[in-house]
């Protein structure tokens, strides 16, 4: 490494964040990125450990200590190629991964993680900004054409990849812009929508076509989720039509509260909130748009997608916020010898608690109160976990004042119409079954068909969907030719 004694000497450096006061004023993004200098002092920190756990915590496998180097010695061209080898997309990972590449660190074992997130954002961000991200067209085309269905990180990886490998790509959204929950999930707070659309002007001049506004199948009647679709295919066109097809949907499906009052006015998926919000945010105009202004706000469910509903309300205005979490408070402190190089079980507060939220950890909801068809109020209780098992605390009930509340429990799987109108098997948590072997990885039962990302794998991170979306690429290559040059 550059300095092999850096992690001695120089302490983990945040990134840092506007004023509350000024960031709940708007949508835009409030984090401020390491300058260079600085980033070169956090790189200095990266240590010559032998086996870099980062590398394998990291879901692309990021070459981490590689471009740590590089930006130590300034040299941030090839640091951005180093992080293009493995992530078509580290803008997106440099604002909204949660970093599981930290805390496998070699250096967290008993000290402060290398800020690794915080150096792959400044390399993007200086990339764009010299113009060293330009488009990488292949030399020679194939005649092979593919469908992507969705346009989310694991649709724009694998089609970017095919694209470079000489394929016509053609991606398929059923909402009005590209993106998938990237665009219409992660608010604009923590990702502006700029990022994704200088990569789609990337991608377009590599000779993808990206069709927006187009349904592939159908989804179930009553559907709660997010279709701005003005036309529809079947799956049967684009089995005729292309010589590969790839599934890289979302895990839309959201997690129900089947509890008494559920129909109320004012109970809400949260996405149902959030897409309307970015919606806005886009310019356009909406009718009808779920506010949560002047209202006192319960968010169900403790996760992410939990703290957008938490930023959003407080940038609506909202009176009270108030975030529930079925699970006890955890630790402030993980248990490092235990848990490393793994994710630890930790108490985290988001930038969005930060503005205002009280929190409450192991309480379940028994039912939504209203009058008049509106909603007033939850009925809640608290919990134990005894021998793994949830039981309800006696004389704990309570009726907590509620106006909007938002149901923010996870998504358990992709819709599953789009998966029966293409006739692939599903595993038995309603995902596309296929392996991720590194021959015939990420093949449906049906012929030609693919899945990757939360369509294969369910609800989880961009970084996985990236990583999923660039192997299902190779393995789409190698079936239209017979082997492949793409990296996995």
């Amino acid at each position: 490494m550059g300095k092999v004694t850096g992690f001695m000497e120089y302490d983990r450096l945040e990134e840092g964040y506007l004023p509350v006061e000024s960031r709940l004023k708007n949508y835009k993004e409030f984090v401020i990125g390491l300058k260079s200098d600085d980033a070169k002092v956090q790189s200095a920190r990266c240590m010559d450990c032998g086996t870099p756990f980062c590398n394998n915590g990291c879901p692309v496998n990021n070459i981490i200590p590689d471009f740590n180097d590089l930006v130590f010695r300034n040299d941030w061209r090839n640091a951005i190629r180093v992080l293009h080898s493995t992530n078509n997309f580290p803008e997106f990972t440099g604002r909204i991964c949660p970093a599981p590449c930290e805390a496998a660190c070699t250096l967290n074992v008993n000290d402060d993680a290398v800020g690794i997130k915080s150096i792959e954002h400044a390399i993007i961000d200086r990339a764009w900004a010299e113009g060293w991200v330009a488009p990488q067209p292949a030399k020679h085309k194939t005649g092979k054409r593919v469908a992507v269905v969705g346009s989310g990180p694991a649709g724009l990886a694998a089609a970017q990849q095919l694209a470079r490998a000489g394929h016509d790509v053609v991606v398929f959204e059923k909402n009005d812009r590209v993106g998938g929950l990237l665009r219409y999930g992660i608010p604009d707070f923590k990702m502006e929508k700029t990022h994704i659309d200088r990569r789609v002007k990337q991608m377009e001049a590599e000779g993808v076509v990206f069709r927006t506004g187009v349904m592939v199948g159908a989804l179930p009647k009553g559907s709660k989720v997010t279709n701005w679709a003005k036309e529809t295919v079947s799956a049967e066109q684009l089995k005729a039509e292309f010589d590969a097809v790839l599934l890289a949907g979302g895990a839309e499906q959201s997690r129900d509260l089947p509890v008494p009052g559920r129909e109320l006015e004012g109970v809400y998926f949260a996405m149902e909130f959030l897409p309307q919000q970015n919606k806005v945010n886009a310019g356009d105009k909406l009718k009808g748009q779920l506010r949560a202004e002047g209202k006192h706000v319960i968010v169900i469910g403790g996760g992410d997608t939990g703290s957008d509903c938490v930023g959003t309300s407080n940038r609506h205005g909202a009176a009270s916020v108030t975030q529930f979490e079925l699970m006890p408070t955890p630790p402030e402190e993980e248990d490092r010898p235990l848990t490393w190089p793994y994710w630890p079980y930790k108490l985290r507060t988001s930038s969005s608690h930060e503005e205002g939220c009280q929190r409450e950890f192991a309480i379940a909801t028994k039912e939504f109160v209203g009058e008049k068809g509106k909603l007033t109020g939850l009925k809640t209780v608290r919990v134990e976990w005894q021998g793994g098992k949830m039981v309800e605390v006696p004389n704990s009930e309570q009726l907590l004042k509620a106006d909007m509340a938002l149901l923010a429990m996870g998504f358990v799987n992709p819709v599953g119409t789009i998966l029966e109108a293409f006739g692939v098997d599903k595993d038995n948590r309603g995902n596309a079954k296929a392996t991720t072997e590194a021959h015939h990885g990420y093949r449906t039962s049906v012929e030609k068909v693919f899945a990757a990302g939360d369509m294969r794998r369910g609800q989880s991170l961009v970084v996985w969907a990236i990583r999923e979306g660039r192997q299902a690429a190779r393995s789409v290559d190698e079936f239209l030719m017979g082997h492949s040059e793409l990296p996995r």
